[in-house]
């Protein structure tokens, strides 16, 4: 038997196959293509460093200037408005049917309001993005009267006590905020506009119109607000509000805008219906009045970020002058890799 022969036609073929694995040869694989390679020189870096700066100074100050016009009064009533008696159970007031949740205060306008005026109710220490929360709702439910149905998630808001489907279900509608406010001027109501208060693709898109609320709040635990059966979930711009979830645990939402101006002196009188129980995990609440300009609401953080920016990218460009000033070296010189160096220190020189 030749199996010497055998052995190297064996070793020919498998050569033969293991050089066929071998992709075409192209200039894209190689990475053999023409490409773009622009050198840094100091005057570039230099260059866009500064034009970073001059670019986002400007706009750091005219954001401030902005939110500084932006004007906005905050009232924490959460503590004022519990009776002096039940100051050590504040609880067992919140939760009482009994109690009188009613609360009057005054307010007083510092400065000129433009309208709209926006109102927002803001909650602190409240975990909105907790999983277990978050994922307590149904969104097929929300879109189409033939998910109904859909309470797989909604757990322990699924079912009232008579047996049928809660719409919408979940916990996170069943903690509906509903806390209430009433304003007015020198004797004169100012109404509160609740109408466009949600973002269109939400009324749209994930609230149906044909979706009615049904045994909603008739489970065996006591929650927040009730709906009007009557209207559907696409009109229920409160509950679309508060379905929208936060991310951290101090959250403002929008409750309304009041469409007339208030000048300064002027003394709001403000009615609060103290029925939200934030008290079980010392939480807290808040009415805040603002107005609003090109940049949004009172915020100066995005001022701060441009001017923090701008201004470390001019203090680079100076730092950069200097050194190149100071201490210049040829551009492109390959004496300065570190392969390029003597050895020292016991390191080997390639």
């Amino acid at each position: 038997m030749n199996t010497k022969g055998d052995k190297s036609k064996d070793g020919e073929s498998s050569h033969a196959k293991k050089k066929s694995r071998r992709p075409k040869y192209s200039r894209f694989s190689q990475q053999e293509l023409p490409a773009c390679k622009p050198i840094l020189s100091p005057g570039w870096v230099v260059s866009i460093f500064i034009s970073i700066g001059v670019i986002f100074i400007p706009i750091g100050f005219a954001s401030l200037l902005a939110s500084e016009r932006v004007v906005e009064m905050r009232f924490h009533y959460d503590h004022d408005c519990i009776p002096a008696k039940y100051k050590d159970d504040m609880i067992a007031f919140i939760q009482s049917n009994v109690t009188n949740k009613n609360c009057t205060r005054r307010l007083p306008v510092t400065t000129k309001m433009k309208s709209p005026i926006y109102v927002y109710y803001q909650l602190e220490r409240y975990y909105q993005n907790h999983r277990r929360y978050v994922k307590s709702r149904s969104d097929s439910q929300l879109r189409s009267v033939s998910s109904e149905d859909s309470t797989d998630n909604c757990a322990p808001e699924s079912f009232a006590t008579n047996g049928q489907v809660i719409v919408p279900c979940g916990l996170v509608a069943w903690s509906l905020f509903n806390d209430t406010y009433k304003f007015s001027v020198k004797n004169r109501s100012l109404g509160v506009n609740k109408k466009d208060i949600t973002w269109k693709s939400d009324r749209e898109k994930k609230f149906s119109s044909d979706v009615y609320p049904k045994n909603f709040q008739s489970g065996g635990l006591i929650g927040g607000a009730r709906l009007n059966s009557s209207i559907p979930l696409s009109q229920q711009e409160d509950l679309i509000v508060w379905m929208r979830t936060a991310a951290l645990p101090s959250f403002r939402k929008l409750y309304g805008k009041i469409e007339e101006d208030l000048e300064a002196h002027d003394e709001i009188t403000i009615e609060i219906q103290n029925n939200y129980n934030t008290y079980s995990f010392n939480g807290r609440k808040s009415l805040i009045l603002s107005t609003a300009g090109w940049i949004g609401g009172k915020n100066d953080l995005l001022g701060i970020a441009y001017l923090t920016v701008g201004g470390m990218c001019l203090f680079f460009a100076i730092c950069f002058i200097l050194m190149y000033v100071i201490k210049p070296r040829p551009l492109g010189d390959t004496s300065y890799l570190s392969w390029n160096r003597s050895a020292s220190g016991g390191q080997f020189n390639f």
